[in-house]
């Protein structure tokens, strides 16, 4: 059975020197894509090039997530995140030299995104699989909370710093400081121990016994569906990404069509729902959330849905209060989101979570183009206020509905057990590692 190191002499410092060289990462790949995208608005201003450029940016991870997953498990996690950072630097040093020769073309912008979310596919479940082994369980809501904080604050500067930079340097100067940025996720991975999950009991040092590709990715998808926690967890993150990713789209439209308002109301709200992310994330980073973790998602989810409600219910006369809504909106995303992943983190074996992680997050975000499908011509007919309600309301339900499913109200109990097979199916076909950390 895999056991995780929680012993005291397990030190967060190599994850903290890690973490921070990953968020000033970031802060660099989110000026790029604010630069990138405002460019192509400049030079075309047609709406197909901006919706081919998001799909570009999204759909290398919700087709090939559960496939990269198998190799993330596969793989030497470090050298995977490394490789995958410096991938993506190396394609923005090609572009950043296309543009200071004037040779650059649409289709450039296009390959970069790609080449951005395919690396994003390897570095996330890489860097969310590796935190597990690197900070003690107890810890994990924690550092969650850091992330959403850290989310937050990128929501609130990245856009005024992109502008600045955009005013002050020519684009290939944006894309070189990225590059600069990106050193400092780069550098740490070459110094850095990142731990490897055991495998079916056998130490690190050992050679785990050689399986097909295949036969990973098939036991990455019968973990999930063994476990019917997991399953449920995986169905309700679907749903509300299909009901909400379209709420938040529509949210110019309700400033517009409703408040009246203008690019300046609709910045009001962005940064108010970004200055609640961050005092989200700092408070989960202090207090780590109720001791029984789905407690803190389901709370946050219920407190979401009801401000989804009340924004499509305020008066035009009333955009204050909307302002005020929105921070309180910002403000239960760290809740959802931060205690979710560190249960995910918990209660997975680590040589499955590349797999779990990527195939989760692929269904997930799938709904994302379905959604918008469904909800522009439902939007058209009810009107956006009406889905606000609408999606406001199902998501609110749907939290207090949790409360009475047992599987995900007690999924850190032991829910990740599998489902008790059939003599057909016995249990020992699964691998020892199913076991949780640290159990």
């Amino acid at each position: 059975m895999n056991t995780q190191d929680t012993s005291p002499s397990k030190t967060m410092r190599p994850f903290l020197v890690l973490w921070s060289g990953q968020a000033v990462s970031l802060l660099g790949s989110q000026l790029v894509q604010f630069a990138l995208i405002w460019w192509l608005t400049q030079e075309t201003g047609s709406a197909t090039v901006l919706a081919m450029a998001s799909l570009i940016g999204l759909l290398p991870q919700v087709i090939l997530g559960p496939f990269v997953g198998v190799l993330v498990d596969r793989w030497n996690r470090r050298l995977t995140m490394l490789l995958a950072d410096s991938l993506v630097a190396a394609a923005t040093l090609a572009l950043a030299y296309l543009f200071s020769t004037g040779a650059v073309e649409i289709w450039h912008i296009y390959l970069l995104l790609f080449v951005r979310s395919l690396g994003g596919a390897f570095h996330w479940p890489a860097m969310m699989a590796s935190t597990t082994l690197m900070v003690p369980e107890e810890h994990l809501t924690r550092i969650q909370g850091l992330n959403q904080m850290l989310n937050g604050g990128m929501n609130i500067a990245s856009a005024p710093l992109g502008a600045l930079l955009l005013a002050l340097l020519p684009l290939q100067g944006i894309l070189a400081i990225d590059v600069v940025t990106a050193l400092f996720a780069i550098v740490p991975l070459l110094f850095i121990y990142v731990p490897q999950p055991q495998k079916n009991g056998q130490s690190e040092a050992e050679e785990a016994p050689t399986s097909s590709y295949w036969t990973d990715l098939r036991e990455g998808l019968r973990y999930v569906l063994d476990r019917k926690a997991l399953l449920m967890l995986m169905l309700m993150a679907m749903l509300v990404n299909l009901l909400l990713t379209p709420t938040f789209a529509f949210m110019p439209l309700l400033i517009t069509d409703h408040f009246s308002g203008t690019a300046w109301h609709l910045g009001a709200i962005d940064a108010a729902a970004g200055i609640g992310m961050l005092v989200g994330g700092f408070v989960l980073s202090l207090w780590g959330g109720f001791k029984r973790r789905i407690l803190t998602t389901l709370i946050g989810l219920l407190c979401l849905g009801l401000s989804l409600v009340f924004l499509g219910l305020i008066p035009a006369n009333l955009f204050i209060l909307a302002v005020a809504v929105a921070v309180v909106a910002g403000f239960t995303i760290p809740m959802i989101d931060g205690p979710i992943m560190a249960i995910l983190q918990a209660i997975v074996a680590p040589d499955m979570q590349g797999r779990v992680f990527t195939l989760l997050g692929s269904l997930s975000k799938g709904m994302t183009p379905l959604g918008l499908m469904i909800a522009g011509p439902v939007a058209d007919i009810i009107g956006v206020r009406s889905w606000f309600v609408m999606g406001g309301l199902v998501t609110a339900v749907l939290a207090i509905a949790s409360f009475l499913m047992s599987p995900v109200l007690h999924i850190e109990d032991g829910a990740h057990q599998p489902v008790p097979q059939s003599d057909d199916q016995p249990l020992a076909t699964m691998p020892a590692s199913s076991q949780v950390p640290g159990a």
